[in-house]
């Protein structure tokens, strides 16, 4: 019997799914996972994708028909559905959020009904000639004497039998007509007699957006004794568990014993997805990895527009190993490509902070996403770092997760040397020159003096925090949001990093009229400007938010490192992750105190990561590299333990403090995020709420309470938390949680209310 129904999926924040008949004509290709065209309410028109089709009539007065059907081949597989299932559900987010967040919106067009809603994705092709027909070689050698009379004919013909080295034995290949014409020094027009002559003919192919340097593979290097024990040990864990934390201090050389793993896989015939957390580590990674798996490693993250992402979404999904991709490099959303046949994921720098998606929903953690579509597969996971995240850890010291080391650096190069430099110390005696130590200073002029690189580390962009008033204190804000304005010079304005508001710089208090006004603080920019005044001649570039605009801007800013024209790179977190370059040997972390007295419970443990990966970067060659922390308490503990590199004594404090106060891996949390244009609706509604969640949860719910932020873009916000034990159910919770957030929504003025929720928001 036919299905007459089917349940669609739309990209909306939509509760559940939504039920359309099918059309007779459509009974045979409507199936689960295909796209269909549909109408929803009066005029929108969106492409969704069948979850389920079935004979169960719905409840409902007036169903409408499926419009279109984009075929029967399903774009969406059975195992995506799955996985967008699960998300939607741990993560307290709609179905539609989740598949917004998944698909290239090309190819799921939306539109009006008065206009015809067409694919927007169309395949990028070009002219390509080739040979009429087989042509044995007296055949062209009688064709090159006609031709003696059209040199530039003969010029082209000549041009191209070089090129593909055509032989009357050997297949005909067709070439780039741009190619052709190029190499042969000719216009368009003299193509067109020798395609009129029978000779040439012309065809349109279709070709890639994504143009990748075509490199000889090469063979995968040897492991080192230390590396081959590692991947042996890995391998072993891998008979009795599917997820294996790999702990490697930095450049002890984690991504060759990826690449034997891969390479282990890809021989298997499956796929393999490769996380990092940060777009500017897939620049030097791909390079590296096409060298040994040449054209079917591809790339993924949100940088690409949308018709490069429908590309690679369609290469993914290839039935083809020649033509598909076996291997994907990418950032936190790659995990949501159409993969068939998973065999491992590997996500590296795992305990990242990137991976975890805040806004908008579906507010996810890619890492442990990547676990459960890992799962889905029934494929192995590996997470890698020299700082593993404390829940990893414990989950590995459990033996929830299999456990393997490398302790030595690459070729037995040793470990960073680090120096605290007291800052509070040398601004008291008047040392300080700018923001900058006697110990920093002395160890770049060191280095420059030898032609080695720098990178200076300050993790927060603009010029300087804020602006403010001497004479009074007044500050310069964000109308729409409760922050302070950053000054960005480059632009001579003051912008909100929250939602972009800027003004131009007051040149007088609105406060008490005084023309005092003075930078306070400094972020990047600043430490661009005075580090080219104290050091003129080093070439000087920055790596941060506002520097890497473009898509191409990271590949420009890490070649011009990589190939020694730049001396000193300044940048927030992102140049902390990941980068290899052969010729730094300093680092300098300016800031150290602004990280560790961030109001979280996790800042303890992202400062060391922060400061572990960032020395992480120097000396990874031949040289030892040099650390100079700034900070103005230098007995803090967690800079002590930076100190001797001593994770381990890191992680015992920091996981005995968690037991002590019941912070994760301890409990499961959620986060409630309530918002309103109107403070006192906001304040009425979140009462609300927080009683009938400390009705049912008691003590466990925290708040409500105003955020650090507490407006955002002329929104009001207040926040709840809830903690669970990790003995107690997380979706009873979840039911619990969505009842009273149903309930809420019924409350009278409530169409005012943006309701968030953050599942394991840390």
């Amino acid at each position: 019997m036919q299905s007459s129904f089917a349940d669609i999926i739309l990209p909306l924040a939509l509760k559940g799914r939504l039920t359309y008949s099918i059309p007779e004509e459509m009974q045979e290709i409507v199936r689960r996972g295909t796209r269909v065209q549909v109408q929803l309410k009066d005029r929108k028109i969106y492409t969704g994708v069948v979850a389920r089709v079935h004979n169960d009539v719905p409840d409902i007065k007036d169903i409408r028909p499926v419009m279109k059907a984009y075929g029967s081949d399903p774009v969406i597989n059975d195992r995506q559905l799955d996985f967008w299932n699960w998300i939607a559900a741990y993560y307290m987010c709609t179905e539609g959020e989740v598949m917004k967040a998944a698909v290239p919106a090309a190819l799921f067009p939306e539109g009006e009904t008065n206009v015809p809603v067409v694919e927007r994705y169309r395949p990028k092709k070009e002219t390509f000639v080739e040979l009429a027909r087989r042509f044995s070689d007296m055949e062209l050698n009688e064709i090159l004497d006609s031709l003696r009379k059209a040199p530039r004919q003969s010029d082209i013909l000549t041009a191209y039998l070089y090129l593909t080295g055509y032989t009357a034995d050997s297949e005909i290949k067709a070439l780039r007509k741009s190619y052709v014409l190029k190499k042969s020094g000719s216009a368009p027009s003299h193509i067109n007699p020798l395609v009129k002559k029978g000779i040439f003919k012309q065809l349109s192919l279709e070709v890639g957006r994504l143009s990748y340097p075509e490199n000889k593979t090469e063979q995968i290097r040897d492991l080192s004794n230390i590396q081959a024990v590692t991947y042996d040990s890995i391998r072993r864990i891998y008979k009795e568990k599917d997820i294996a934390l790999l702990h490697g201090v930095t450049s002890s050389g984690k991504t060759e014993i990826y690449i034997h793993l891969i390479d282990e896989q890809l021989k298997k015939g499956k796929q393999v997805l490769y996380l990092l957390p940060e777009i500017a580590l897939t620049t030097q990674l791909i390079i590296r990895l096409q060298k040994h798996f040449g054209n079917i490693t591809g790339i993924y993250h949100s940088r690409f527009n949308d018709q490069e992402r429908a590309e690679i979404w369609k290469k993914v999904a290839a039935d083809d190993p020649g033509s598909g991709y076996r291997l994907v490099l990418g950032a936190r959303s790659s995990i949501f490509l159409p993969f068939s046949n998973l065999g491992l994921v590997i996500v590296d720098e795992e305990h990242d902070i990137s991976y975890k998606q805040h806004d908008p929903s579906p507010r996810y953690q890619a890492r442990d996403c990547a676990i459960v579509l890992a799962g889905i597969h029934k494929a192995k996971t590996i997470l890698g770092s020299a700082t593993p995240s404390i829940e990893s850890y414990y989950n590995a010291e459990r033996g929830k997760y299999g456990f393997a080391e490398l302790k030595e650096r690459y070729g037995s190069i040793r470990l960073p040397s680090i120096i605290l430099a007291n800052s509070r110390e040398a601004y008291r005696k008047k040392l300080m020159v700018s923001h900058f130590t006697p110990e920093l200073l002395n160890s770049i002029d060191e280095a420059l003096s030898k032609g080695e690189q720098i990178i200076l580390f300050q993790n927060r962009r603009g010029f300087s925090p804020y602006i403010e008033c001497s004479d009074c204190g007044w500050i310069p804000s964000c109308k729409q949001c409760a922050v302070n304005l950053t000054y960005h010079k480059s632009i001579g304005r003051l912008v909100c990093h929250y939602c972009g508001y800027s003004i131009s710089v007051p040149h007088k208090c609105e406060n008490c009229n005084s023309s005092g006004m003075v930078t306070r603080g400094f972020g990047t920019q600043k430490i661009e400007d005075e580090i080219k005044i104290v050091f003129p001649s080093a070439r000087v570039e920055r790596m941060d938010q506002d520097t890497t605009g473009s898509r191409n801007s990271f590949n420009r800013i890490i070649k011009a490192f990589e190939e020694h024209r730049t001396d000193i790179l300044i940048g927030t977190q992102m140049i902390s992750k990941g980068l290899d370059f052969e010729n730094l040997t300093v680092v300098g972390i300016l800031n150290a105190d602004n990280l560790l007295h961030y109001p979280d419970f996790r800042a303890h443990e992202r400062s060391f990561q922060l400061m572990e990966q960032v020395s992480g970067r120097a000396g990874r060659r031949q040289k030892q590299g040099k650390v100079v922390i700034q900070t103005s308490d230098p007995d803090n503990r967690i800079i002590r333990l930076m100190l001797q590199h001593d994770y381990q004594n890191m992680y015992r404090s920091q996981i005995e403090e968690r037991r002590a106060f019941n912070y994760p891996p301890f409990c499961r949390m959620i986060r409630i995020n309530l918002k309103h244009k109107s403070r006192a609706d906001l304040n009425s509604f979140a009462d609300i709420l927080g009683n009938d969640l400390k009705g049912m949860f008691g003590k466990r719910v925290l708040g409500p309470e105003y955020p650090l932020i507490s407006q955002i873009q002329s929104w009001y916000i207040k926040t709840l938390l809830i903690k669970i034990e990790k003995e107690k159910s997380l979706a009873k919770a979840r039911e619990m949680i969505r009842a009273a957030l149903d309930r809420l929504e019924k409350e009278k003025g409530a169409g005012g209310l943006r309701i968030g929720v953050d599942v394991d928001p840390y």
